[in-house]
Order: structure tokens, then sequence, then C-alpha cells
């Protein structure tokens, strides 16, 4: 059995058609609406039994309590498994699960089983919101089966053959789809022995580069500290942390000279952990920790998506350690990064949202008060749009969530800002103030790409693939108009990357038409093509074209080129 659950603002869906052709018609074809409700996603599948069934409802109310949702919405979800019960057993096994529900004074509502649906839902934006579980009887070992051990069994070229299986479908994919551009432009691929993860290939692996030198730029410009953190701790730092009671379901756990080990899924415990290490003082504050942790996430197949929806991702993380007098200076600091990325870099819309104390809250209302009142006081001096969510903050702080608008006009929830009161005190994290007393620090958690991998896919469906010049894997291509001006397009190779040494240039000086290599330079989203013919070589320039003009610039000199492109490199233009 696999569920997601999603702590929803509210899910409206409305029965179509028939799915399965036995089941029974429905009378109520109307669309329905729950609001504040926790949507269950569900799959049944073959081997499910009711203590399956009791594992799930335990596991539902669980979290159900967590996020204090009394309005929960089973809502049959095929796709998550490709092994499914039968459809009798799968719809049994639901009204069991909504009774078990309803004796625990749930409001619960089942979404038609066996027809297709069309459904809307606003998913609220906390830690505990979107989580994937699986649930079900452990396999049993077949008489004579091997299953360890230097007598194991195994044939190399099956085993080869079952994991080269991996083929992207584009039958359902739009030309700009992130995964078909990623393809085209060998930036990156997925393959099933590390569901959710990226292969990323060299094209790929220079913007991702490429963005981690642009942060790290202004890392430097703000005066943070960069480190690096274990991927896999003792599970006691979780228990601290508060993880393993409210995250378990979603670590990878593994064992260690019979010690219980989780991979990291966040980055905070790790940088609790060295500010702990030594002893701090008032003077060493604000202290600007950052880190491009690489987490990961257990997630059920059916979910993923792409560099959207991963298993492994990397954070551009960042922990803040402040006074309270600290925070509206620092919050501002973020939001002039966020313009600089967001606004000033790569052109994006985008509006802020503010959460604020929810109705169970850990802390003193005074310190929340005074919180709240810091992130909104920076928000209004900063003249940027936002909202206020009442209520909707984490149990440990209030929270800015960024919101982006891409060239398609969607929305994307990107960065996030969020104080933590509670994350300090659970480490006994301390600083020694003006007067020699021991005070506790705030801690600031913010993400300003979020997940880099998602950036990557936002941002090439954005631009269709077109990167600005800084970003592009290859800047330049060299094309030779004949045979005869190989030589001279090989010499302008060299004498461009002396002048701009880590220019990212080829050429292109096979046998075949200018416009097939220039069509070709197009297809790959080269940002300039650079023509050696006949007249550039007696003349000693060049001809450049940009990408998606139809015509190039004749008789450009080589240092206006030059001075040209190191601009638009520089500035990240």
């Amino acid at each position: 059995m696999r569920i997601i659950t999603l702590h929803c603002d509210y899910i409206k869906f409305k029965p179509l058609k028939k799915a399965i052709n036995s089941m029974e018609d429905l009378k109520d074809k109307t669309e329905k609406e729950v609001k504040d409700c926790l949507v269950i996603l569900t799959a049944i599948e073959k081997g499910d039994d009711d203590k399956t069934v009791k594992e799930m409802v335990v596991s539902i109310e669980k979290t159900a309590k967590e996020v204090k949702a009394k309005n929960i919405v089973l809502y049959p979800y095929a796709h998550l498994s490709s092994n499914l019960a039968n459809p009798d057993t799968a719809r049994e096994y639901l009204m069991e699960t909504d009774q078990a529900l309803s004796t625990l004074h749930f409001n619960v509502t089942r979404a038609p089983f066996g027809y297709y649906k069309e459904f809307e839902l606003k998913c609220k934006g906390h830690p505990l919101s979107e989580l994937s579980k699986e649930f079900g009887p452990a396999r049993e070992i077949k008489k004579g089966e091997v299953i360890r051990g230097n007598d194991e069994k195994y044939d190399p070229k099956q085993l080869l053959t079952q994991i080269s299986r991996s083929k992207l479908d584009t039958s359902k994919l739009k030309d700009n789809d992130h995964r078909i551009l990623g393809q085209k432009l060998d930036l990156f691929s997925f393959n099933e022995v590390a569901p959710g993860s990226v292969f990323w290939h060299h094209n790929g692996l220079v913007i991702y580069n490429e963005l981690i030198n642009f942060m790290r730029s202004l890392l430097n410009k703000y005066n943070y500290k960069e480190i690096s953190t274990p991927q896999i701790l003792d599970n006691k730092l979780w228990k601290i942390s508060g993880h393993w009671d409210h995250y378990k379901d979603n670590i990878f756990i593994t064992k260690y000279e019979d010690r219980d080990f989780g991979v990291k899924p966040m980055n905070c415990p790790g940088s609790m952990l060295i500010y702990k290490s030594s002893t701090r003082s008032y003077k060493d504050l604000p202290l600007r920790l950052a880190e491009f942790g690489v987490v990961h996430r257990q997630e059920l197949s059916g979910v993923l998506s792409g560099l959207f929806r991963v298993v492994k991702f990397t954070q551009d993380d960042a922990h803040v350690f402040c006074r309270e007098e600290d925070i509206e200076s620092e919050i501002a600091s973020m939001l002039e990064m966020i313009k600089t990325i967001y606004k000033d870099t790569f052109g994006f819309d985008y509006r802020l949202e503010l959460s604020t104390r929810p109705e169970k809250f850990m802390g003193e209302k005074k310190s929340w008060d005074f919180a709240e009142k810091s992130l909104e006081n920076a928000l209004k001096k900063s003249k940027l749009k936002y909202k206020i969510n009442r209520g909707d903050g984490a149990f440990y702080g209030p929270k800015i969530d960024l919101h982006i608008t891409d060239s398609l006009e969607r929305s994307w929830q990107c960065g996030t800002i969020q104080l933590d009161m509670q994350m300090p005190q659970r480490f006994e994290l301390s600083y020694t103030d003006k007067d020699n007393s021991q005070k506790t620090p705030i801690v600031i958690h913010r993400a300003l790409f979020g997940s880099l991998e998602r950036f990557i896919g936002i941002l090439l469906e954005h631009l269709s693939g077109s990167l600005p010049p800084w970003l592009s894997p290859v800047q330049v291509r060299v094309i030779n108009f004949t045979e005869r001006n190989v030589k001279s397009s090989e010499k302008i190779l060299v004498a461009l990357k002396k002048e701009i040494p880590n220019l990212r240039i080829d050429s292109d000086l096979r046998n075949t038409t200018v416009s097939d290599k220039v069509r070709d330079a197009e297809m790959q989203r080269i940002p300039y093509m650079i023509v050696i013919g006949e007249k550039e070589e007696s003349s000693n320039t060049l001809a450049v074209r940009k990408r998606g003009e139809k015509k190039p610039k004749f008789g450009v000199k080589i240092n206006d080129f030059v001075e040209e492109l190191k601009d638009k490199i520089e500035r990240r233009s």
C-alpha cells in the first residue's frame, strides 16, 4: 500500500466517467470541495491485508494529529503503483479505512473509486504538508533462496539488460519540457538504479556549478562562511532535532556497527553541531553558515517528476545564528539577495508570503510577536509585494516563502526564509552576551534557490533551454565556411581562449554546409556562432551570429567581440 499525505487549504474534485466498467453508477456527480483537510492519495497493492490497513490508519492518525487536521479525504490514486490489487479488494480496504478513521472522530470524505476525476488542491507549505509512505507485509524468503554471501548467483548480462531499460517516454511531454531539453542538450539523465537521482552530464554540471559559483559570489558579498557536513548521521541527532518523530518515514535509514544512522534529509542539525563546537560571544553574531548540502528524502516512485520532484537534491542552505535585534537587518539582506537573483539576474516576477503563528506552536507568544513584527518590518522596508497567511507558519517559527512566475504564467514556490526559535533550544545553543549572561540565539533558516535541481528545471522551461551566455554549457562555437578556412577557424578559437581563459568554446569544422552547422548550433542553444570565411580571413574580422537572429553581423573586430562577451559573462546578463 502506498500513500501520499497532503495537508491542504482545500481540495475540489469531480467524477467524470468510469475508469472501471463494473463500478456502480454514481447518483451524485457534482463537484465536491473539502477545506482545511489532509488528503490521502492512496494505491492499494497486491498482498495488502487487514494488517496493512491498520498500519495505514495508525500512520494517517499520527500525521493528522501532527498537522491538526480534522477533515480527511481518501482519494484513490492508482498512479502511485504498478502492482495494484484487484478493484473489489481495493474498494473494500478503502471502505475499511473510512470506517476506522471515522471511529477515531475524523470527518472522512471518500472520493469515488473506479472513476476518472478532475481535481484541484492547494497544498500548505510546511515541512509536514507533503509526505509519502509505504506499507505492506514483508516479503517471504523462498525455500532455498540465497540472499547473501559468496554463493549468491546472478547473471551480470541479465542485470545489465534490466538497468539499461530506462527510457524517457516523450509521448505526453511538451517540446519545452525540461526532461526533453535535458536529453536534447545532453544535460542529464535518470536511471532506475538510483530512482529520483540525477545523473549530471558534463553540460548539465556546467549549469549546476555556475549557479553555485553565482551563489558563492553573493555569499562572499554578504559575509557568509561556507561549511560542509556529513551525509550519514547517527539517529540520536535526528531525535534531538525532532526529525525522527516528524520525518522518520522520509529518511533513508542504515546501520553501522549496530548503530542506527539516517541519510540526512535536511542540513540544519549539522549546522547546529558546528555552532556548538565552539564557545560563542555576542561579538561572533550574526554567524552566517552556508552549505550546498546534498539531501535525500524517500519519495514514492509515482510522484517523481524529472528535476521537479527528486529523491536526491542540493539545497543552497544557510543558517544564520543571531540575536533578536539582528533579525530585521538579516532578513533585509536576504531580500536583497532574492532581488539580485530572481529579478536582476533572471528577470522573474515574484511575490512573497508571510506565514504567522499557527494555532499550536512552540515557545512564548511574546517571542513570536517580536519575530513576526521583525519579518513584516523587513518586508515593508523592502517595498516588495507580500501577503500574510495567518496561522500558516511552522510550529517552530514564522516564515517567508518566495513564489515566482515563469514565462508560461506558472507559479512556483522556490526560496524560503524561516525563523526558528526551537531548534537552538533543543541543541542547547548559547552565546555570552554583553553582560556576561548566557543567551540562546535565534536561527534563520534560508534557501534562496531552494533545490538547485528544481530551479534548473524551472529555468530550462522558462527560457526553453536558451540560457544566458554566462550559464550556457557552450558559449561560443566557431564555424568554418569551407575547408580552406579550417586553419583560420582554429586560430580564432585559440585566440579567443587566450583572451578569455575560462571561455567555453568549441568548433564545428565538419565538411558540410554552413546552414547545417548553424542549425545544429541553434538546436543546442549556443549563444554565439562565429563564421570564418575568405572575407573574415582577409580582413581579420569575425562574422558573429547571435542565437535566434536570422542574419550574422559582419566585420566585427575581435577585440570588440571579446569586450562584449566578457561584459556579458562578468555581469551575468
